[in-house]
């Protein structure tokens, strides 16, 4: 990636969590964090990761944000001093997910040599 690909990503990664923090309050939202966010190579498009704390509520958060998008656009370009406001496309970021698993599948195989081994 290029040196100006990772100045914008990084810039916009900082302006949405502040935009997430002070201007979107909504409660039901609930705890919101942008974890990442690539850049196409024009920069006209900007793909924003979202970890969602509330597991239950990720589907009812992704349809809000998206119906919120050109809101959170709007702001961001009052934020930001770059030619052309790229596009925001939000997705729902469940590495966590994927490393309570690995963990979880850790666990039982640690138990699992754990009994053989006291046998």
């Amino acid at each position: 990636m290029s040196h100006r690909l990772d100045k914008v990503s990084s810039l916009i990664k900082e302006e949405m969590s502040l935009i997430f923090l002070h201007k979107i309050q909504d409660q039901k939202l609930g705890l919101i964090t942008v974890t990442n966010v690539k850049m196409s190579p024009d920069l006209r498009h900007a793909k924003i990761y979202l970890s969602v704390y509330d597991r239950e509520k990720r589907k009812e958060v992704f349809e809000k944000i998206n119906e919120l998008k050109g809101l959170i656009r709007s702001e961001l370009a009052g934020r930001i001093q770059i030619r052309f406001v790229p596009e925001l496309h939000f997705f729902i970021d469940d590495t966590l997910d994927y490393v309570e698993k690995i963990e979880g599948l850790f666990k039982k195989i640690h138990e699992s040599d754990n009994e053989n081994n006291g046998q």
